[in-house]
């Protein structure tokens, strides 16, 4: 879709200054005024990884601010405060490579057992929010290429919750969504920033 060929980079370019200006490297960046897409709520996740293993992810599941400013602070916080890693350093700038995921809205989808639910999740395509009181957690679409059957997504997403393996309860709350992701490229910020170090 040629509309989200043209997002996507303005939503990279975003993230990365952020990170930039939060870590205190010199970055071009980008001018969004003309962007009147980026002022509506929507929810985001941002994504870092470093050679290829994840070094960072926090997002937002429900719209409540604008999308400029949920990219950007969610690229700060996957920077910076995601729990498990140390934050992010300058000289770690350079080695990063961001994805960013823009969600659509929350369908509500059965779950009265394990077997309603692994028939109504779409692999590939379905990110998944599980919650049972106050256990919640969620995985995005992209991490059905590293678990590809349901059953076994459904597992880890439990434990991911706090949740055991087996685990279930006709309680038990489950929520579709999709997005729309945009990956940065290995020479996408080249020349774009100095200072940083190697």
């Amino acid at each position: 879709m040629p509309e989200s060929s043209f997002r996507g980079p303005v939503l990279i370019a975003l993230a990365r200054h952020a990170i930039a200006t939060k870590l205190e490297i010199p970055h071009t960046g980008i001018s969004p005024d003309d962007h009147a897409w980026l002022a509506k709520d929507a929810a985001s996740f941002v994504t870092l990884t470093k050679h290829g293993q994840l070094r960072g992810c926090i997002g937002s599941l429900e719209a409540y601010r604008p999308l400029i400013d949920d990219v950007c602070s969610n690229a700060v916080a996957a920077a910076i405060h995601d729990p498990r890693f140390t934050p992010l350093s300058k000289s770690e700038y350079d080695s990063i490579r961001i994805e960013v995921s823009v969600l659509s809205e929350m369908q509500c989808v059965n779950a009265r057992d394990e077997h309603s639910a692994i028939a109504n999740i779409r692999p590939e395509m379905d990110g998944v929010v599980l919650q049972f009181r106050a256990h919640k957690a969620t995985f995005l679409p992209q991490v059905w290429d590293q678990l590809p059957d349901p059953r076994q997504f459904l597992t880890h997403l439990k434990q991911k919750a706090g949740l055991s393996p087996d685990f279930w309860h006709p309680d038990m709350q489950l929520h579709i969504y999709q997005v729309n992701k945009f990956h940065e490229h290995n020479n996408e910020h080249k020349n774009e920033h100095s200072g940083s170090g190697d």
